[in-house]
């Protein structure tokens, strides 16, 4: 009977596991910040994808002032970075990305340019299955998982 009645209660927490909201990710600057939900997201299986359009959050970000990226536990248990794009104080546009966060070491990043720069966009990736050789051109493609969009306002 124990058996029984141990399986019956462990069949619910099981299917709860894979259920559930996909995370979220918060980024703040200075008092405000924005919780986002994904603009995309890859269940465990990395087949089972959505993209939401409307997912892309919004906050204002003055020039000099950091943004605090704060991922939760299903985010920071795999490899993630932050890529982003920000007008320098010449105006020109520039792209760059963190360092890839291994597994289990980083919940947050302060995310800081420099003092003349406009941050523009910043996403979190969070990065899925190893990574492939595309066929057609030979490199290595790095598959993500799901991704979480902020947008500068003002």
């Amino acid at each position: 009977m124990r058996r029984v009645l141990a399986l019956a209660l462990a069949v619910p927490l099981l299917a709860a596991c894979g259920a559930g909201d996909p995370p979220e990710v918060t980024f703040a600057a200075g008092t405000q910040s924005a919780v986002a939900a994904p603009t995309q997201y890859c269940q465990d299986d990395f087949v089972t994808c959505t993209n939401d359009a409307n997912a892309p959050v919004t906050l204002p970000v003055p020039p000099g002032t950091p943004v605090l990226v704060t991922v939760p536990t299903a985010v920071s248990d795999t490899p993630w970075q932050i890529v982003f794009t920000y007008r320098d104080g010449a105006g020109e546009q520039v792209d760059e990305r963190t360092t890839v966060f291994t597994p289990q070491t980083q919940q947050t990043y302060s995310l800081e340019l420099p003092a003349d720069a406009r941050l523009l966009t910043a996403q979190v990736q969070q990065y899925g299955p190893p990574p492939e050789i595309d066929e057609a051109t030979g490199e290595i493609v790095f598959p993500i998982r799901s991704s979480w969009v902020l947008t500068v306002s003002g």
